[in-house]
């Protein structure tokens, strides 16, 4: 079969590349998957560059989630049945014509879902769930969030509207102000007018914000902490422009505000079962009703992975680019 492999860490468009590998067999408890669409996420190109939290040995494959068609099971496999369609979001590897992951983690992916939606189910709506889930809010507190345009900045506020928790989200330009308003996501403010500040507050009617969501890092941590209640809490998600929080201190000790960080995969390992069972169908239901949308912005042929790189780092990009063999 072919696959997408790296020799190196580097720049994901230059390291990796596509190369012929052996067809793999499932062992006990695992299937083999013919993958059909698989999309392209920041944690999979930090991967490639070696500046994730997970740093594979060298060479290595690519890719963490994926929709395929069970083809192969394993020793002792009773479910998944050979041909049922499965999602998973947490096998390294699947950047390829087939993969194997264990069948305890594979998810069957209803009738009333495409493949290009199926495909995207797993890792950014499951962490922004998990994140709205672990910022333990109520309905009708108020959330702020920056990089509100991003994958989980719009799933974030599209399962809060579910939930009747309401978010203001940050954003730089004003058409994405606009983007936004046409998926259906209201009290978004971009920070490139000077009075935006205001403008944020004016949207809550005075009441506070008590969480924030950074996804950014460098001063905009510190604008989310400025603008949050006292004893919120403030959560760092990513850090897109910097890896450095710049915050004040008179903030954090007057405001009495908590700060924590939050990786999903950490989170979602020590969700007890039946918690994650539940959030998993909250995350179907909100998928085949349409309160959340996985918008896609392009589909590229493994040997074009150099150009959907590319293609996935384009400023103002709506939806996720898929890989497909």
């Amino acid at each position: 079969m072919r696959a997408i492999v790296q020799h190196q860490f580097g720049d994901p468009a230059k390291v990796l590349t596509v190369e012929e590998r052996p067809l793999p067999e499932p062992g006990p408890g695992q299937v083999r998957v013919r993958t059909l669409y698989s999309p392209i996420h920041n944690h999979d190109l930090w991967t490639a560059r070696g500046t994730y939290g997970f740093k594979p040995e060298l060479p290595a494959r690519a890719g963490t989630e994926a929709v395929g068609v069970v083809e192969a099971l394993g020793e002792g496999v009773e479910s998944p049945a050979v041909g049922q369609r499965v999602v998973t979001g947490g096998t390294f590897g699947v950047w390829a014509e087939a993969f194997v992951a264990s069948a305890s983690g594979l998810i069957p992916v209803p009738d009333g879902l495409s493949d290009e939606t199926a495909s995207q189910l797993v890792a950014m709506p499951f962490s922004a769930l998990s994140l709205l889930d672990f910022l333990d809010v109520e309905p009708g507190d108020w959330i702020l969030q920056n990089a509100a345009n991003g994958a989980v900045g719009r799933l974030l506020a599209q399962f809060a509207a579910t939930r009747g928790v309401n978010v203001v989200g940050l954003v730089r330009r004003e058409a994405d102000v606009a983007e936004l308003a046409d998926a259906g996501i209201r009290h978004v403010v971009a920070t490139a007018h000077d009075d935006w500040r205001r403008a944020v507050t004016e949207l809550t009617g005075g009441a506070p914000f008590v969480a924030a969501v950074d996804s950014v890092g460098g001063e905009s941590s510190g604008d989310l902490l400025h603008l949050l209640g006292e004893g919120g809490t403030l959560v760092s998600f990513g850090a897109m422009g910097s890896d450095a929080m710049t915050v004040s201190s008179g903030d954090l000790i007057f405001k009495q505000a908590t700060l924590k960080g939050f990786w999903g995969s950490k989170v979602s390992a020590a969700m007890p079962a039946d918690k994650r069972g539940a959030l998993f169908g909250e995350l179907i239901q909100a998928a085949l009703s349409g309160a959340i949308t996985l918008p896609v912005s392009g589909v590229y042929l493994l040997d074009d992975i150099a150009d959907a790189v590319h293609a996935s780092g384009r400023p103002g990009r709506v939806g996720k680019v898929l890989l497909r063999p």
